[in-house]
């Protein structure tokens, strides 16, 4: 069933106006009727709707029931370095379908990307827009949040808030001794945290410096293995790796 996010509030009658491209989507491109149902998610519901009529505008009636949501039971933010070409978006899409919460772009020491500032928010919109394209594709009931990137400086600012922060450092995949991953997986679950920052590096990975930093800030290594994984292949692992263990 189709799915689409509104920001529009359902009335005291269980209807809702939806406007804009989603409107567009379901009249034009979807081609619906009065009577077609189709998912409409608000304020993180999943609600089962019937169209009532098409126009302009697409008014939609809630049936009473919903979709159970697919969520994690664990908040799941990534930090990675600003990479190269369009691996931002792949992360963005991917990410989002294996339960990512949000996605902090950093300047990182060994990123060869600039961010440019006059088109930043462009390409953030866009990012936004893949993230949500993704979110109706993958049945969400969230939409994860892009963030305008932060400095190294601010990424540190940013690890107080979080239960749990993990770190993807090359380093440790050249370990003969490793510390599994799920074995401190299990502990953020013993330990009843409810969000979890991982940081990934750009191409070449965390510098020595910012690891040093994050370990002192508080963070942990993760062990995603003894081969050293791209800098878009790393993030969704991770995400695979929770998802198996908390789902």
């Amino acid at each position: 069933m189709q799915r689409y996010f509104v920001r529009e509030r359902f009335n005291e009658l269980g209807e809702l106006s939806i406007i804009g491209e989603n409107a567009r989507h379901i009249s034009k491109v979807m081609r619906m009727e009065n009577g077609d149902q189709v998912t409409i998610v608000h304020a993180d519901t999943a609600f089962i709707c019937e169209i009532v009529s098409i126009g302009q505008e697409v008014v939609v009636r809630q049936t009473g029931k919903t979709v159970p949501s697919p969520e994690m039971p664990i908040k799941v933010d990534i930090a990675c370095g600003l990479p190269k070409g369009d691996k931002l978006e792949l992360i963005t899409q991917k990410g989002t379908e294996l339960g990512m919460h949000a996605l902090i772009p950093f300047s990182a020491e060994r990123s060869i990307v600039k961010w440019d500032e006059k088109k930043g928010e462009k390409k953030t919109e866009r990012l936004q827009k893949i993230a949500q394209e993704a979110a109706e594709q993958s049945h969400r009931t969230y939409i994860p949040g892009i963030k305008s990137p932060v400095s190294f400086k601010q990424l540190l600012e940013l690890l107080s808030g979080y239960d749990a922060v993990f770190i993807a450092d090359e380093e440790d995949a050249k370990q003969e001794t490793r510390t599994r991953f799920a074995d401190k997986l299990k502990k953020v679950y013993d330990n009843e945290s409810k969000s979890i920052l991982l940081i990934f590096g750009p191409e070449g990975g965390i510098s020595r410096n910012e690891a040093n930093s994050l370990l002192q800030a508080g963070a942990e290594t993760m062990s995603l293995g003894p081969r050293i994984l791209r800098a878009e292949t790393a993030p969704l692992y991770a995400l695979s790796a929770i998802s198996y263990e908390f789902e």
